[in-house]
């Protein structure tokens, strides 16, 4: 079952992108690496921010999340996670199809350059990288993060991108 999470799941939330984050020790830059990767400070941030996550259950406990903001001309997916025991179970592409169907305007997404499986993710369900000129235009635009990290950084966007592409 897909549902909106309210303020009772942060605890769960907190817990799945800490333990799904473990796949990007080694993997991304030591200097953006945190430990845990997403405090509880920064995820009621998110939220405060204008995150709204969504959440699939089995067996009554969340075992992903995906999160969107809108941004008025875009909405981005933020922070998709699965847990570690519940992978390649079609969660993630569950929840993707979930968040796509609430809006017609374009969804953008980051995440790390080196997350290839990640990115291996969206291309599947039919997002394209952008060029970097405009992944950094994006980034700056309608993200909130370091320089660093924009850096080593893509953006992939839905296809919906390539019909109307907002904010120019």
């Amino acid at each position: 079952m897909i549902r909106k999470c309210d303020k009772s799941d942060a605890r769960a939330i907190y817990d799945i992108i800490n333990d799904a984050a473990q796949v990007y020790r080694g993997i991304i830059p030591a200097d953006c690496w945190h430990d845990p990767y997403m405090s509880m400070e920064e995820l009621s941030e998110e939220i405060e921010d204008g995150v709204v996550f969504w959440g699939i259950e089995a067996d009554g406990d969340l075992t992903g999340v995906m999160g969107t903001q809108d941004k008025g001309d875009v909405h981005l997916i933020r922070h998709a996670y699965v847990t570690t025991r519940a992978r390649r179970q079609g969660i993630g592409t569950r929840l993707l199809q979930h968040l796509e169907s609430l809006t017609d305007i374009p969804l953008l997404v980051g995440t790390w350059a080196a997350a290839h499986w990640a990115i291996a993710f969206y291309e599947k369900n039919g997002y394209r990288l952008v060029t970097t000129s405009e992944k950094d235009r994006l980034l700056g635009k309608y993200w909130r993060i370091p320089r660093r990290q924009i850096e080593t950084s893509v953006v992939l966007a839905d296809p919906r991108w390539g019909h109307r592409q907002p904010g120019n």
